[in-house]
């Protein structure tokens, strides 16, 4: 073993360079996946991120005036106490859609504890006159529901409802339950004087509760309402509810971001093996001359399996380790993500299992390439005596007399040697390659729920109700939609709960749009309503009740039976896709009168659906309720930052595994380069041949990992929208031109990491010696 450590370390003191080259791929790597991993954390968990950001209450006590909540910070296990903020609960309305809105009076600055991250405009504050400025700051959910900005004005009515004008000065998240129209009420933040104009008397208060250990939540509960009173108090809104309701977006992000951490792991960990095993390849005169003088295979096995080892080891140290120091000094959102990163759960697990995982895998792939090395044969002459690339064939020959240019010719030859090692550089370089276009098309797939949102299920922009439905007939209401004319189409709907066969569950029965006029559904299977009695549903409600296209359903509804024929697949993002839509005459069938709950419009191309809501509220004098139809793709916005990141992550990768191709190729082929130059080849054409061979293998990996990579993603796009129940078919491939541009970025990074390495080659001085011959 004495003597293995000694040459070890002589090896080490003679290869300076490659061993450093080895340390800095290895901490580069690793670098890359840790900031891969924050970013992911950053996005997955998005009301983590608020709550630890803004130094989130756990519990919230909605109290009525006069409670005394003075008390409350001396009870043991409360770390801190937010408030107490005076409420008063109000109605907000902005372009014609209204939503409740709790106001809670706030300070000039905002609150240590339970503190809102304002997000865009700004936070409170006074008239340069210094008199309280009539402004708001609306909770995230609440202004999306409202389309209101910062300098927008809403009208406030207050619990004598009376109107109110005030103006957004800023948008802020909080760690609390978001607004759900239909649902509980949101939150907004004014001054003191601004609540007290609209809500003198009729006010609440709410306080938050930051404690020591947040699995105490419940006796917490209850100990708070005892030193306040029962009577006192309204309600209680636990932190566990508020990451609840964001559960489903950390389910869908985590997945998607799971296989894409994953597939970068592995392509980084066969990156830096490598790495490892070019270096082991050329070294082989030394491990012949080792075996010459007595060592074993087995201790040439373990001295390039410590030496290796002892690498990557440093390397994934220093990687760590600048990422633990460094890493929130980036600038921009890498280094807000890797500075969150630490409070975040899975930080640890993340920090141990990653370098961890790629030491694994590198001493796996490193333990090959030493039992390789200790099969080396000592006999030099031997090695020399066999052929380094399989000979010309008759196509090369046919084209280098046909006057094809050398380097092209030459170049394509040494691409392409031998079937099992092109097929090896093929697909180390082609990995990262797919992976990277298996993001381009999430992020396809994402913009087409912005541009062509009818086509993934949304054909409907907005939603209107009456907020008297006796006060004008369903004629004259469906008149006055249609004069708008950004309004293509007005579809009458009806929704309703319906109990499953067995009445083991729920699920959505819609009636959308009329026999004449049926609601233009995003079928992707089968067919869409043309006849009685037809529905179309989602992919949830096909697993739910486990039946298939063409099956009859039988669903009640209110006590009566409906019984529907299920003849098409729909794109259905909302409830999970447990929906089933047919025309609201088959409803009709079932209770004559029915009315439509609901008007669905579908707007015009180009259509503003801002513009069309204040255009409705004019014509109408502001007595409908306009909402905006909810877009998966708002949930999943910060996907896009991260896939971003995991791109550029993945080109560092995949750079490194060329200039590791390219370094091999180089030294494999000295022999070549001697008999090229003795037979008048110049300096310049064996440059050429050494880009030409790079830019052909990026070029044939580029076509192989754009086309797995397309057929990849897509499958697991849709395997992920089957598994969500809104329903395969929502897969986008990214447009050609983008896809384009990946191959010839590639085929360009490859010709100009080439150049450098080429152009030393072609300037070197050869000799046939036994370095050269090995």
């Amino acid at each position: 073993m004495r003597a293995t450590l000694r040459w070890a370390h002589a090896d080490f003191r003679a290869r300076r360079g490659e061993a450093l080259f080895v340390v800095v791929a290895s901490a580069g790597i690793i670098a890359s996946l840790l900031l891969a991993g924050a970013l992911f954390s950053y996005a997955a968990n998005p009301w983590q991120r608020i709550f630890n950001q803004s130094q989130g209450a756990h519990i919230w006590l909605h109290t009525r005036a006069g409670a005394d909540t003075d008390a409350l910070s001396g009870v043991d296990g409360v770390a801190a106490v937010s408030g107490p903020f005076r409420t008063a609960a109000t109605t907000v309305e902005s372009r014609g859609a209204r939503a409740g809105v709790t106001l809670r009076a706030a300070m000039a600055t905002p609150p240590e504890t339970g503190r809102p991250l304002v997000t865009a405009g700004s936070w409170l504050g006074a008239t340069d006159g210094g008199a309280p400025a009539g402004t708001v700051v609306l909770e995230t959910s609440v202004a999306q529901a409202l389309w209101a900005e910062p300098g927008d004005t809403v009208q406030v009515t207050g619990p004598d409802g009376a109107l109110h004008a005030l103006r957004v000065s800023g948008i802020a998240e909080a760690a609390e339950p978001r607004y759900q129209p239909g649902g509980g009420p949101g939150i907004g933040w004014v001054l003191s004087p601004t609540l007290d104009e609209i809500a003198r008397e009729d006010t609440g208060q709410s306080v938050g509760l930051r404690l020591e250990d947040p699995d105490d939540t419940d006796f917490m509960v209850q100990r708070a309402v005892t030193v306040l009173g029962a009577d006192r108090v309204a309600g209680v809104t636990k932190w566990q509810q508020a990451r609840a309701e964001a559960g489903g977006d950390d389910r869908l992000l985590g997945q998607l971001f799971a296989v894409f951490g994953l597939g970068a792991l592995l392509t980084a960990a066969l990156a830096a093996a490598g790495a490892v095993g070019a270096r082991v390849r050329g070294q082989l005169r030394d491990i012949a001359i080792l075996k010459a003088v007595g060592f074993t295979p087995g201790q040439v096995t373990r001295g390039f399996l410590v030496q290796h080892l002892a690498f990557a080891l440093l390397g994934v140290a220093l990687g760590t380790a600048a990422i633990a120091l460094l890493g929130a000094r980036i600038p921009g959102r890498i280094g807000e993500a890797a500075a969150v990163w630490q409070d975040l759960p899975g930080h640890t697990a993340l920090m141990i299992g990653v370098p961890c995982g790629a030491v694994l895998l590198i001493a796996a792939a490193t333990a090959l390439s030493a039992w390789r090395a200790g099969r080396v044969p000592p006999v030099p002459v031997a090695r020399a005596a066999l052929p380094s690339a399989a000979p010309m064939t008759a196509l090369g020959r046919r084209a280098l007399g046909i006057r094809v240019p050398p380097a092209l010719v030459l170049g394509w030859r040494a691409a392409f040697p031998r079937r099992g090692q092109t097929l090896v550089s093929v697909a180390r370089l082609a990995l990262p390659l797919m992976l990277i276009t298996v993001a381009l098309v999430a992020w396809s797939t994402l913009d087409q729920f912005r541009s062509r949102p009818a086509q993934m299920g949304l054909p409907a922009a907005l939603t209107v109700r009456a907020e008297q439905p006796a006060g004008s007939s369903d004629a004259e209401l469906e008149k006055t939609l249609e004069a708008i004319p950004d309004i293509a189409t007005v579809h009458p709907g009806a929704e309703m709960a319906a109990l499953v066969p067995g009445q083991t569950g729920t699920i959505t029965l819609r009636g959308l749009g009329t026999a004449q006029h049926p609601y233009p559904s995003a079928v992707v299977e089968g067919r869409a309503v043309g006849g009685p009695d037809e529905a179309v549903a989602g992919q949830g409600l096909l697993d739910l009740l486990g039946v298939r296209i063409g099956d009859w359903v039988r669903m009640t509804v209110e006590g009566r039976p409906q019984i529907l024929h299920l003849v098409g697949r729909t794109i259905e993002p909302e409830s999970g896709g447990r929906v089933v839509t047919t025309t609201i005459d088959a409803l009709r069938e079932r209770d004559p009168r029915l009315r439509p709950e609901f008007h669905a419009l579908v707007l015009r191309e180009g259509a503003d659906p801002r513009a069309v809501s204040g255009a409705l509220t004019t014509a109408t004098g502001g007595t409908l309720e306009i909402r905006e139809t909810p877009n998966p793709a708002d949930r999943l916005e910060p996907a896009r930052g991260v896939i971003a990141a995991l791109i550029a992550v993945l080109a560092l990768i995949g750079l490194t595994e060329l200039l590791t191709l390219i370094g091999t190729g180089v030294r494999d082929r000295g022999r070549d380069l001697l008999a090229l130059k003795a037979i008048g080849l110049t300096p310049r054409q064996i440059g050429a041949m050494i880009v030409t061979a790079a830019g052909l293998t990026a070029l044939v990996s580029a076509l192989v990992g754009t086309t797995v990579g397309a057929l990849s993603g897509g499958w697991l796009v849709d395997t992920q929208g089957a598994s969500s129940g809104i329903g395969a078919g929502i897969a986008h491939l990214p447009p050609l031109p983008v896809l384009l541009t990946v191959i010839v970025g590639a085929v360009l990074g490859a010709v100009g990491a080439a150049t450098l390495p080429a152009t030393r080659a072609a300037r070197r001085r050869l000799a046939d010696s036994l370095s050269e011959t090995l």
